[in-house]
């Protein structure tokens, strides 16, 4: 049997298992182990092991425990909550207001998680049905949670990043810091989104009426200062990094020991709290580490087999396109695969194939990540299967149906295009930040 064929049937059977139901970690690192004793005996169960050790070797990999513990502490404890009631009373005056501080609160939860699934049920749990409560239209405000909850894998500190890094060996500070600027941009376009659209349609988004805004600016400041201190637990923890004073893991050390201080400070952590806190914590970390084990060993083997390298030639010899055709074939097939895949799941199925063939082709992988962060992004929220779609119809009430769940996201899907567009063709979005901070 040749090694084309014996890669090709890895990658069938992988797909097979994973559209039977297996989970993620299970279906990749069974073909990949199965793979490894087929093809070199009782020593290919070295790769599993090798696998093992280069993950609890990664030092970096401590920062996802830490950043996970830290957003559930903040999400627990409802520290974002007081964050929302601030953008509620500065907002509300805006047509569209409310939507607008949703974003903002979106990038907020993003900053403290690194996961789209708190801000999504943060969001749906929160923001959704103030916002119907107040008048909103129910598509665009579904639209505007799902959008924003996305970012969670885009703004720092992105597990989807940590776990991209791991794969395609790269450092995750830079990762992050390339992530800002374009996580930034996206949640401006949605903003000036909401502004446009509610500027044509005030209906949309009708302002507070100026009876409930009435507040003396006292109150104002108070409720300001309450929500401020989210912001400032992340604003602490990436300044003393930038600055220098602290590395990736001490700076997440810090997140993570300053959200506990601020909920203990409000009287809000409790053995229960924390209880809930630590077992989901544990759970997402372990299955994230899972899924990165099964990841590397699958990519030994079938890089060993010499698939990248037949992969590229394929397309750059025997179909003669250029690098710029092949990278946007590799994002319209990330597309496609988010339509019934999750992230981590395309990142693992795919990473030992285009991660070795972007770096031939010449593009910068720091970038590379950044761009499939957006695109996994887009394929969270496109029908039939995305998974945003899914999150916010089990959380959403019932007279927001499934049809206005999917019409709501065809706006930000187009914002979102459009944003990927803008960092293909001005990779300094992306790479700036890192370039001016680790000199690369």
């Amino acid at each position: 049997m040749s090694y084309e064929l014996i890669a090709t049937t890895m990658f069938a059977s992988m797909m097979v298992m994973l559209l039977t139901g297996q989970r993620v970690f299970a279906a990749i690192g069974a073909v990949g182990a199965l793979s490894a004793l087929f093809l070199y005996g009782d020593g290919g169960a070295e790769f599993a092991f090798s696998a093992a050790m280069k993950l609890m070797k990664w030092y970096p990999l401590l920062t996802l425990p830490l950043f996970i513990y830290m957003g559930y502490v903040l999400s627990e404890s409802r520290i974002a909550d007081d964050l929302y009631e601030a953008f509620h009373v500065w907002f509300g005056g805006l047509s569209g207001g409310l939507a607008i501080g949703t974003i903002v609160l979106m990038v907020a939860i993003s900053a403290m998680n690194g996961l789209s699934v708190a801000g999504m049920a943060i969001g749906a749990t929160i923001a959704l049905p103030e916002l119907l409560r107040r008048g909103y239209d129910k598509r665009m405000v579904t639209g505007v949670i799902q959008a924003g909850s996305s970012l969670g894998i885009l703004v720092p500190p992105s597990v989807v990043l940590v776990l991209y890094g791991m794969i395609a060996r790269q450092p995750v500070g830079q990762l992050w810091l390339a992530g800002v600027f374009p996580g930034l941009m996206m949640a401006g376009l949605f903003i000036l989104y909401i502004v446009v659209r509610c500027r044509l349609n005030p209906a949309l988004g009708p302002a507070l009426p100026p009876e409930e805004r009435a507040m003396p600016l006292a109150d104002k400041l108070r409720l300001l200062r309450a929500g401020i201190t989210p912001l400032a637990i992340f604003f602490s923890m990436t300044g003393l990094f930038l600055m220098g004073y602290t590395s990736l893991v001490e700076s997440s050390a810090v997140g993570a020991l300053a959200a506990t201080l601020a909920a203990l400070a409000k009287g809000r952590l409790n053995r229960q709290v924390m209880g809930v806190i630590l077992q989901k914590s544990l759970g997402v970390t372990c299955m994230f580490m899972w899924i990165i084990l099964a990841a590397l060993c699958f990519g030994a083997v079938f890089d060993g087999l010499g698939a990248v390298r037949a992969i590229e030639g394929f397309f750059l010899q025997d179909l003669g396109l250029g690098p710029w055709e092949v990278l946007i074939l590799m994002q319209l097939s990330f597309l496609l695969m988010g339509t019934f895949l999750d992230d981590t799941a395309m990142l693992v199925i795919v990473a030992p194939l285009y991660v070795p063939l972007v770096k031939a082709l010449g593009f910068d992988l720091v970038w590379y990540g950044v761009l499939y962060t957006i695109t996994c992004q887009i394929a969270y929220m496109t029908p039939p299967f995305g998974y945003n779609l899914f999150l916010m119809r089990a959380m959403a009430p019932p007279e927001v149906r499934l049809r206005d769940i999917y019409a709501s996201i065809i706006p930000f899907v187009g914002v979102m295009i459009l944003a990927l567009a803008l960092v293909m063709m001005f990779p300094q979005i992306a790479l700036w930040l890192p370039e001016q901070h680790y000199g690369r």
